[in-house]
C-alpha cells in the first residue's frame, strides 16, 4: 500500500475518534440547573438542618428555632444556609412567654445581591420571635412577623416581607433545557425538598461513571483503528 493511501485509512478512523469524543465530552459538560428560591431550616440548638417538612405542616414546639434563607442554588445538597446562629435565648430575649402561646424564634435571610433578582436590592437579615397559638404551623408563626407573604398559583413560598417583588422559583443558571423542578422552592402545603437524583448531580454535574466509561471505550476503538491501519501498509 502506498504511503498516501495509507494515510487516508488512517485519517478516516482518527476523525471519527475525535467527532464522538467531542460529543461526549460535550454532554459531561452540561452544567446542573440553579434555581432562586426560599429555603426552610431548622435548628437544632448549634447548627442548621434543611427543613424535611414544609412550614404549613410542621408544628414546631415552644423553643424551636426556624430559618428562611433566599439564594439560588441546584438543590438542598447545596443550599445556603442562614447566615446567623439558631440561638433561641437571643433571638426571644425580650419576648417573655405567655401562657396558652408559644414561641417560635425565625431568622430571615433575604441573601446577598448575588443572589438577588435584577433591578432588586435584598433587605437586611432579621431575626423575630413570633408568639403563636400551642398549634400553630411555622407557616403561621412566619406570617405573624413577616407580612407581607406572597405565594403562586400552586402555593409555592415566593417572597417573604415582599422580597423579591417578582419570580418564584425561576432558573437563572444551568443547561436551559432543564426542566424547572417539582418544587424548587419550598409550598404552603408541602415543602418537601427540591427534587434530586443523587447518582447524577452528587457530584456536582461532573461527567458520570458511564460517560468517562463510554470515552474510554471510543478511545480504544480508535486505536485499534490506527493499528490495523498500519498492518495494512
Amino acid at each position: 500500500m502506498s504511503p498516501a493511501r495509507a494515510a487516508a485509512r488512517l485519517r478516516v478512523p482518527l476523525v471519527s475518534l475525535l467527532a464522538a469524543s467531542a460529543v461526549l465530552l460535550g454532554a459531561g459538560s452540561a452544567q446542573a440547573a440553579g434555581y432562586r428560591y426560599w429555603s426552610f431550616w431548622e435548628g437544632n440548638g448549634k447548627n442548621w438542618e434543611y427543613a424535611t417538612q414544609g412550614p404549613s405542616l410542621l408544628r414546631p414546639d415552644d423553643g424551636t428555632v426556624q430559618g428562611f434563607r433566599f439564594a439560588v442554588s441546584e438543590d438542598s445538597g447545596d443550599a445556603d444556609q442562614p447566615r446567623r446562629a439558631p440561638d433561641f435565648g437571643a433571638i426571644c430575649a425580650d419576648t417573655p412567654a405567655e401562657d396558652g402561646k408559644k414561641r417560635v424564634a425565625l431568622v430571615i435571610d433575604p441573601g446577598t445581591t448575588t443572589d438577588a433578582p435584577d433591578g432588586e436590592k435584598p433587605p437586611a437579615l432579621r431575626t423575630a420571635c413570633a408568639q403563636v397559638a400551642p398549634d400553630a404551623s411555622s407557616a403561621e408563626a412566619l406570617a405573624a412577623v413577616a407580612k407581607p407573604l406572597r405565594y403562586d398559583d400552586s402555593a409555592m413560598l415566593c417572597a417573604i416581607s415582599g422580597y423579591p417583588k417578582t419570580g418564584c422559583g425561576e432558573q437563572v443558571s444551568g443547561d436551559s433545557g432543564s426542566a424547572k423542578p417539582s418544587e424548587p422552592t419550598k409550598t404552603a402545603d408541602d415543602q418537601g425538598k427540591p427534587d434530586q437524583d443523587q447518582g447524577e448531580e452528587g457530584d456536582g454535574g461532573g461527567p458520570s461513571v458511564g460517560l468517562l466509561v463510554g470515552i474510554g471505550a471510543v478511545l480504544l476503538l480508535g486505536i485499534a483503528a490506527v493499528v490495523q491501519a498500519r498492518r495494512r501498509r
